[in-house]
């Protein structure tokens, strides 16, 4: 099963540049686990100590948030997108 997933600007130095890598996955949690195997340190930067994800990390399934789904144990299937988009402050 091929889930892809979209990697931010500020991600992509974790990535080799990289901004998308392809997981097999059915899960959202499994799909962490998936891209920290492929790119150590990224799970780290996504989420905190209890494995929670960070709040200023929002992350979509097929442009959902998963925090109103079922969070890291929202389900996926070959074909999804996964988009991993931080927050982005600042401004006047």
């Amino acid at each position: 099963m091929s889930v892809l997933v979209r990697i931010p600007s500020p991600l992509r130095r974790v990535t080799g540049g990289k901004s998308t890598a392809e997981v097999n996955a059915t899960t959202v949690s499994a799909c962490l686990e998936d891209l920290e195997k492929q790119f150590p340190g990224i799970k780290e930067r996504l989420c905190d100590s209890k494995g929670q994800i960070q709040h200023f990390v929002n992350i979509y399934v097929n442009g959902e948030d998963v925090r109103f789904l079922q969070d890291l144990n929202t389900p996926l299937k070959s074909g999804d997108e996964v988009s991993i988009v931080p927050a982005i402050a600042g401004g006047c």
